[in-house]
């Protein structure tokens, strides 16, 4: 199942796709379903019921580009995310891959959805791209169990952790250069592990202006889903909806020969098999006044 958080005519909504481009809101199949991805998530039966309601109420279904698209869960508990998970990005940074996680987090206010602007911020030219995936859970819990991990996870979606490099070195935490806001990109959609399939068997490619410029596969990564998920509920309760951004691969701007940083009309996006294509252009980030 594939389901989508959307604005329509200033309503906002949860929708699950019923083809290619067709939606069923299911605020108006089922106005009884909470209307965030988060509040569904958090009941238990809510993915179950949000399959039933879609399934009757296919007559109702509208073209998906008829919907603005917002981040996947627009108000997350958490955006726990992953420095160097993969050896090759460590490698062309030039450090040694870690040997536990590294992480930082990001704020909600600093996402967009599918098709949204990627906003180039106006104090830096250094605005780059990360390809990712991200990890949505479904069910909460404290000190989770590795092998218990993926009963945890509703879902996945792609991620670009758009990242402002010259204000991630402003002091050893590298935060300041990953909460810009309109600089996150989550989407298009959240896809449930039972149509995702074996997810470290999926590959994710990055394209810049349809030029390939990161792929790799999943099972790359350094700490897989299950070690994440067990590793971040050790720290603190994960409920529903949080979000986990599983780190970027090598092929980032920043390292290519010369750095090539993201630019007003570029066009980025992140696809990973089983899941979707995540696109986004960039824009320049405007001044009120």
């Amino acid at each position: 199942m594939r389901l989508v958080s959307y604005q329509n005519k200033g309503r906002a909504g949860v929708g699950v796709m019923v083809s290619a481009q067709q939606v069923v809101c299911l605020d108006e199949v089922a106005p009884d379903l909470p209307r965030t991805m988060r509040g569904l998530l958090s009941l238990d039966d809510g993915l179950a019921r949000a399959r039933d309601a879609a399934e009757s109420g296919r007559e109702s279904a509208c073209h998906i580009d008829g919907l603005t698209l917002d981040p996947v869960v627009t108000d997350p508990h958490a955006i726990w995310c992953l420095a160097r998970n993969y050896k090759a990005h460590a490698d062309e940074i030039g450090v040694e891959a870690p040997t536990r996680p590294m992480i930082f987090h990001r704020v909600a206010a600093s996402q967009v959805g599918h098709l949204g602007p990627l906003v180039r911020p106006v104090v830096s030219a250094k605005f780059d791209y990360e390809g990712e995936l991200a990890v949505v859970i479904g069910r909460g819990g404290r000190h989770i169990a590795r092998e218990t991990a993926l009963d945890h996870v509703a879902g996945y979606a792609c991620y670009n952790d758009g990242s402002v490099r010259d204000w991630q070195r402003h002091s050893s935490q590298i935060g300041a250069g990953k909460n810009f806001a309109g600089t996150g990109a989550f989407g298009p959609w959240l896809v449930t592990p039972d149509e995702a399939g074996e997810i470290g068997a999926n590959t994710m490619v990055t394209r810049l202006n349809g030029v390939e410029v990161q792929s790799t596969p999943l099972s790359e990564m350094i700490f897989g889903v299950e070690e994440l998920v067990a590793y971040f509920s050790t720290i603190c309760p994960l409920v529903p909806g949080d979000v986990i951004v599983t780190g970027t691969p090598g092929g980032v701007g920043l390292f290519q020969d010369p750095p090539r940083f993201l630019r007003a009309g570029d066009v980025v996006e992140v696809e990973i098999s089983n899941i979707g294509i995540l696109r986004n252009t960039v824009q320049e980030e405007t001044l009120a006044g």
